[in-house]
C-alpha cells in the first residue's frame, strides 16, 4: 500500500514532488477484481498522473510486484520516465527457474480459498502489523495496522495470482526499457514472511539466483546499476535500509537532471 512507504515519501518530498498511491483494488482505492494485468495497472497510473497534473517525466520507484509495474510503465510510456528505481523487483524468469518445491507451493497458494481469520488470528495479525509501523505517525499507524491485519494480505494473495504467467509474459513481450538511469536493488537480508513460507533450500536458491537476474536487468540499459543490500529483507527494505533507498532516489534525481541539462 502507498502509506507503507510514507516515511521514505516524506523524505523524498523534501527534495522534489513525491506521489504515493494505492493501485485499484488495494489499500484505500476503489475495489476491483484481482488479479489485474500490468497493462491495466500502468495505463491507470499514467491517466492518474495526468489527471492530477503531475508533470512528466517521472522517476518511478517500484517494489516487488510494483517493480514489475514500474518497468512496464517505462516500457510503454518511455517519454514520461526520467529514471527508474526497482526495489527487489519481480524477475519474470524467476518462476521458470525455480525448484519444483517452490513452483508446487506457489500453485497451491494460488488455488486455495482465502480464509477468514478467527478472532485469535486477527489479534495475532494486529500484533504483527503493529511491530512494523512503530515509526509511523499516530493518525496513520492505527488505520494501517487494521488494514494490514484484515485486508492487505488478502489483496496481495489475489494480485499475485497472475504474476508468474500473465505479468511475466507482459514483461517479456514489451518493448525494451528506454535509455534512462536505472538502479536495481537486491535485498539479501532475513525476511520473516519469506522464512515462514519457504524451506531453507528454497531460500538459499532465491538468494543465489535473484542477484543474477537483477544484475542482468540492470545491465539491459547503458546507465543501469545493480546495488545489493545486506541486512534488509524483501518486504521492508525501504525501512530497514531507509538511508540507502533514499540515497538511490537522490542519485536518480541527480542523474535525471543531468541528462535533461545535457539534452537541452
Amino acid at each position: 500500500m502507498g502509506l507503507d512507504y510514507l516515511n521514505i515519501h516524506n523524505r523524498t518530498a523534501e527534495a522534489t514532488t513525491s506521489v504515493i498511491y494505492d493501485r485499484a483494488g488495494t489499500g484505500w482505492s476503489e475495489p476491483t477484481a484481482l488479479p489485474r494485468t500490468a497493462a491495466d495497472v500502468t495505463s491507470e497510473l499514467h491517466a492518474l498522473l495526468r489527471t492530477a497534473g503531475v508533470p512528466a517525466p517521472y522517476v518511478l520507484v517500484g517494489h516487488s510486484l510494483g517493480g514489475a509495474y514500474a518497468r512496464h510503465f517505462a516500457q510503454h510510456f518511455p517519454e514520461d520516465v526520467a529514471g527508474l528505481l526497482l526495489l527487489d523487483p519481480f524477475p519474470e524468469d524467476l518462476h521458470d527457474l525455480a525448484p519444483k518445491e517452490a513452483r508446487e507451493k506457489l500453485t497451491e497458494l494460488h488455488r486455495m480459498e482465502i480464509p477468514e481469520l478467527t478472532p485469535h488470528q486477527l489479534d495475532q495479525a494486529r500484533e504483527q502489523a503493529a511491530s512494523l509501523f512503530t515509526n509511523w505517525t499516530d493518525p496513520v499507524r492505527g488505520p494501517l495496522i487494521e488494514h494490514h491485519a484484515t485486508a492487505a494480505w488478502k489483496a496481495g494473495l489475489r494480485e499475485d495470482r497472475n504474476l508468474y504467467d500473465v505479468v511475466a509474459e507482459e514483461l517479456r513481450t514489451a518493448p525494451p526499457l528506454p535509455d534512462i538511469p536505472l538502479i536495481v536493488v537486491t535485498a539479501l537480508g532475513h525476511d520473516d514472511a519469506q522464512a515462514h513460507l519457504w524451506s531453507d533450500d528454497v531460500l538459499r536458491w532465491i538468494h543465489t539466483t535473484k542477484p543474477d537476474l537483477h544484475a542482468r536487468l540492470a545491465s539491459s540499459v547503458p546507465r543501469g546499476e545493480h546495488r545489493i543490500l545486506h541486512g534488509a529483507g524483501h518486504g521492508w527494505l525501504h525501512e530497514e535500509r531507509r538511508d540507502a533507498v533514499h540515497q538511490a532516489i537522490l542519485d536518480l534525481l541527480g542523474r535525471a537532471d543531468a541528462s535533461r541539462t545535457h539534452d537541452s
